[in-house]
């Protein structure tokens, strides 16, 4: 999961307007810069970009939150699949706990600074061709995974769908381990295809569409998949990544200069010149994929706790979702004002924690809402397994 990264202003008279130029210089890179300042972005080109990256970020929300429901129950059921046509491991949810919550802003700092010293000493063309490859395996299997529900109910039901297993042990007999144990049928195959197709797009020309494809993918999964056990964990995390965004964006440049010179999909962006120069386009707006899965894996476990009081309501998922748009706008508005770098989380988590919990006072629920915990993974296959062996007995 990618770090929480702010939206830089992209304006030539922004200091991260600038910055871009700077940083792209090369031997001809008076020209390079001139030819940025030269580009002033229209009220409409930076309106379509803003509300572009808005519904984007909305969109992994949303539907990640829904399909955590249904891999939620999937997980209490012991089922590995959940509709999605991919019965691995890996597609299960894992579970973040409160020591998992505490710790992960220390861990997301020093990943994050480690990255900006290894683009100080090493050559940024050769890290970035490193994890383009990386991220190029990553994407594929995260955008399959996105499009199987999809594809499973398109295609027909004549449509010959086989089963196919990629299975590697290590040892023999009954020291055999096993390494990689795959599962998938003909529709993941065509997922995959489709998948492998945008990604060899993305490694080659670095299009910033199929940068979106593999950033929504990411984010979508993250929603779905990183299930928060209880409200309390959900504050501790988002309030230990409120202050770490907030250091790493005002207290120093490491922020801005890892997410211009990290060549992958963890951020979604969007063209502000795209009426002037068409797909073309260059001039960038970007939101941190980390500025969507983290306040989403929030959301995400208030709509379970919705379901959860078997109401046939939505409350306080409705309240998160609106009050991330509001969050988000304010975002935009301040930094589009002061034309610097804003950490999105500084506005995210206070809307995002204390909307739902207004609600909760003013309906007596806050009690409940905190005591609501989902039940552990392993705790469900225990109950399952120990009652045939009642049955028996």
């Amino acid at each position: 999961m990618s770090t929480a990264e702010p939206i830089p202003a992209a304006g030539p008279e922004g200091a991260a307007g600038l910055l871009d130029a700077l940083n792209g210089t090369d031997s001809n890179g008076t020209e390079a810069l001139n030819a940025t300042a030269r580009f002033v972005a229209t009220p409409q080109g930076t309106a379509l970009a803003y509300g572009s990256l808005v519904l984007m970020a909305l969109f992994p929300i949303f539907f990640g939150a829904l399909r955590s429901v249904t891999c939620s129950k999937a997980k209490e059921l012991g089922e590995n699949d959940f509709d999605s046509g991919f019965r691995n491991s890996a597609d299960m949810p894992e579970t973040i706990t409160s020591r998992d919550a505490a710790r992960f802003p220390i861990i997301a700092s020093c990943t994050l600074f480690g990255l900006y010293l290894f683009f100080k000493v090493f050559s940024q063309e050769y890290i970035n061709l490193l994890l383009s490859m990386y991220f190029f395996v990553l994407g594929v299997l995260a955008l399959s995974h996105t499009m199987s529900p999809v594809v499973a109910r398109m295609v027909p039901a004549s449509f010959p769908n086989k089963q196919y297993q990629l299975l590697f042990t290590q040892g023999s007999g009954e020291s055999k381990e096993e390494i990689v144990n795959y599962e998938f049928d003909s529709k993941n195959l065509v997922c995959l295809v489709v998948s492998s197709v945008v990604g060899v797009w993305y490694v080659l020309k670095k299009h910033w569409i199929a940068n979106n494809l593999f950033g929504l993918a990411f984010a979508l999964n993250g929603v779905e998949l990183l299930h928060l056990n209880n409200v309390s964990t959900g504050c501790i995390l988002l309030g230990g990544l409120f202050v770490y965004d907030v250091f790493w964006v005002f207290g120093t440049n490491v922020m801005v200069t890892v997410a211009k010179s990290f060549e992958a999909p963890i951020k979604l962006v969007f063209p502000q010149d795209l009426l002037e120069r068409g797909l073309g386009a260059s001039n960038f707006a970007m939101l941190g994929l980390g500025d969507i899965v983290i306040p989403g894996i929030f959301i995400a476990l208030l709509l379970r706790f919705d379901v959860s009081l078997k109401k046939n309501s939505r409350t306080y998922f409705y309240s998160s979702f609106l009050a991330y748009i509001f969050g988000l706008g304010l975002t935009i508005f301040v930094m589009h004002t002061f034309k610097h770098a804003q950490p999105a989380l500084l506005y995210l988590v206070p809307a995002c924690v204390g909307f739902p919990v207004v609600v909760a006072l003013v309906k007596g629920e806050l009690t409940e809402m905190f005591r609501y915990e989902e039940t552990p993974e392993e705790g469900a296959d225990k109950e399952e397994s120990s009652e045939p062996e009642k049955k028996d007995q």
